[in-house]
């Protein structure tokens, strides 16, 4: 029975013609049988992908093969092979949408401005040296740090990525301009952007977390400064770096511990609420207070809702 393994990778680095990557990146992924998302822009690629190991690793090693590529670090983890529903790549103007492309310069070397970087161990000595000194900033939709965070950590109240322009510019962080401000998130890539955005507004000392919570927890687990779950964009939803991690979520029902997030009845909620098994039967079948207010009235009902109370 053949093993199912996730990848994720980013590479950065100016791609005068972004489509014919699209297309050759399009072909590649399907001709393996990959599922999962991959985006490419000027700025470069990211990607995350699933399958077979014997075909990742042959999707590694051609995309590899491209000059801009040859030295991407790909993260692997543990699949189902059914974690993605389908196969997407797409071409777009950012690689992460911030909506400031032209505030962000991509070279050969990366993006132009950004922090420090700074791998697990060195990020360890940091704040053992320099000890509540160190701000972890962290550079995710504010959702995601509610099941797993470092210790300590600034989390910006956002909804989406393009949402942090405007949280930065607000003046609500002026305050932690004169500290060492280190920036995280899941695989590197959202970060990287964000450091130059924090040097560009006056943040004298900015790190980023090299290769992200993903690497940091592969080496540290539960031992080190990141706690609870981390949210992932697949149908896991969810990992953990060992047996004795603990979410730091917990249901809008009932208060029990858990890292599942779920959407409502309704077909169209974006809306995910931590629910523990316990609760999700009645969740489920209730629209949440955002869907009710944002679309009142009669409303389209999820196909596995509906299914449900028709079998009830």
């Amino acid at each position: 029975m053949a093993t199912h393994k996730i990848v994720l990778f980013y590479g950065l680095a100016p791609l005068p013609d972004p489509v014919a990557v699209q297309l050759w990146q399009r072909s590649l992924a399907g001709q393996l049988g990959l599922t999962g998302r991959v985006i490419v822009s000027p700025q470069g690629i990211n990607a995350t992908l699933g399958g077979t190991v014997e075909a990742l690793k042959q999707y590694v090693k051609s995309t590899r093969q491209h000059p801009a590529f040859a030295e991407i670090d790909v993260k692997w983890s543990a699949g189902t092979g059914h974690d993605f529903p389908r196969l997407s790549v797409k071409a777009r103007p950012e690689l992460v949408s911030f909506g400031v492309p032209e505030e962000l310069e991509v070279t050969a070397g990366g993006v132009v401005g950004g922090g420090r970087r700074l791998s697990p161990a060195a990020l360890d000595a940091l704040v053992a040296e320099r000890g509540d000194e160190v701000v972890m900033f962290d550079g995710r939709n504010a959702f995601e740090a509610e099941i797993g965070r470092f210790r300590g950590a600034v989390v910006p109240d956002v909804r989406t990525t393009r949402d942090f322009v405007a949280e930065l510019d607000s003046g609500r962080y002026d305050h932690l301009r004169g500290r060492p401000v280190v920036t995280y998130c899941t695989g590197g890539i959202r970060c990287e952007f964000l450091s130059a955005l924090m040097t560009r507004r006056g943040f004298e000392e900015v790190y980023q977390l090299d290769g992200g919570i993903v690497r940091y927890g592969e080496e540290r687990g539960s031992t080190g400064l990141w706690q609870g779950s981390l949210y992932v964009f697949d149908q896991r939803m969810h990992v953990e770096f060992d047996d004795a991690a603990t979410s730091l979520g917990t249901c809008v029902e009932c208060g029990t511990v858990t890292a599942e997030h779920r959407n409502c009845a309704d077909a169209a909620c974006t809306t995910l609420r931590l629910v523990c098994a316990g609760c999700a039967a009645a969740v489920a079948s209730a629209r949440c207070p955002t869907c009710a207010a944002q679309r009142p009235g009669e409303f389209s009902v999820r196909p596995e809702v509906a299914a449900a109370s028709a079998t009830a």
